[in-house]
């Protein structure tokens, strides 16, 4: 684990004050204009991305009657229009665990007024005159960041369609970091359905704000990165390559990102099907480095034997702790800890 940190205070134990604004973190709305949103990875910065792994980092270390004073009092909406399990409970657990409260709709396109027709906007005007903030996971790539900016708090997307999961994508560097020390310089394997993959669209995005990093690509034909994002992460200084050779891949990376085939989005089985080339077992795991590191945002599908699970080289039940004090660290970020 990375250690070292130069943090600004060494405690949580009401000393720290609220959070300055900083670089990424105007997002305008109406009548609310330093009002901040995440709901896509430009919503972040390199140099707030640190501060949250800062903050993670001692949300972890503080004892839980301290972490508990943070966000007593404070109540968020969970909206989930997709099923989860992970990202809806580590949030839940994330407020918990500051002293907050949870409201919440879990499968909201069939048990909200989604159902009568009402629209996002609206959802977001009259769920924020309840809450201070609302995370939420819909099915439409672009509704939540539109209607963003009628809701009177803080939105955070928990994934939208085959867009993006930016708080995913947060809690893998946190992982990269913990596991490393560091972030720059690494070599990073991307492996399964990146065309659908809104985990990997937005991991990549992150990738950009570090230096010497090494990404390729290894996935079927039908499930390759859309041509305009590799374009962009081109443009934005990115090394990124499309692989063709998934076993001489694993005999050089740093660290393997495995992703599981979104079948919910797929409009032919045979695109699952030239997937399974793709999975890792006790040969793929035998042709990684010593220091290698598998992660995966879960839930896993075949693509990774459970036989591999007691290696050390896989970090994926390490990476959905480490999501638990992130989202915790973006909380308390957005709705000020003790300062409120």
């Amino acid at each position: 684990m990375a250690s070292g940190l130069s943090a600004g205070t060494n405690s949580l134990n009401g000393s720290m004050e609220s959070s300055p604004k900083r670089e990424g973190q105007s997002t305008t709305n109406q009548g609310q204009p330093n009002l901040k949103h995440v709901v896509s990875v430009k919503d972040l910065s390199r140099s707030w991305l640190m501060t949250l792994i800062e903050k993670a980092e001692l949300l972890r270390q503080t004892p839980r009657p301290l972490v508990r004073e943070r966000l007593a009092g404070a109540m968020v909406a969970t909206l989930f229009y997709e099923p989860s399990t992970r990202t809806r409970m580590s949030f839940e657990a994330a407020l918990t665990r500051l002293g907050g409260s949870i409201i919440g709709a879990e499968n909201a396109l069939e048990n909200s007024s989604a159902k009568k027709g009402e629209t996002l906007s609206d959802v977001f005007r009259v769920v924020g005159s309840y809450v201070d903030a609302i995370v939420i996971r819909h099915h439409e790539t672009d509704a939540v960041a539109q209607a963003s900016i009628y809701s009177p708090v803080p939105v955070i997307s928990a994934g939208t369609g085959s867009g993006e999961h930016p708080t995913q994508a947060m809690l893998d560097m946190y992982t990269l970091w913990r596991e490393y020390g560091h972030l720059d310089g690494l070599k990073i394997t991307v492996v399964g359905d990146l065309k659908y993959g809104r985990t990997v669209h937005s991991l990549l995005q992150c990738l950009t704000w570090f230096e010497g990093v090494q990404v390729t690509l290894i996935s079927p034909k039908a499930l390759s990165l859309p041509s305009d994002m590799l374009e962009q992460l081109r443009a934005s200084g990115l090394d990124v390559k499309q692989g063709e050779n998934f076993h001489e891949a694993l005999k050089t990376t740093d660290v393997v990102y495995q992703t599981r085939i979104q079948t919910e989005r797929l409009v032919d089985d045979a695109e699952a099907q030239a997937a399974k080339d793709y999975s890792i077992g006790l040969t793929e795991l035998g042709l990684l480095l010593p220091h290698a590191r598998i992660l995966h945002p879960l839930p896993r599908v075949g693509e990774i034997d459970p036989s591999v699970d007691q290696d050390h080289r896989a970090a994926y039940f390490r990476q959905v702790e480490n999501g638990l004090y992130m989202r915790m660290a973006l909380l308390d970020e957005l709705l000020g800890g003790v300062a409120r």
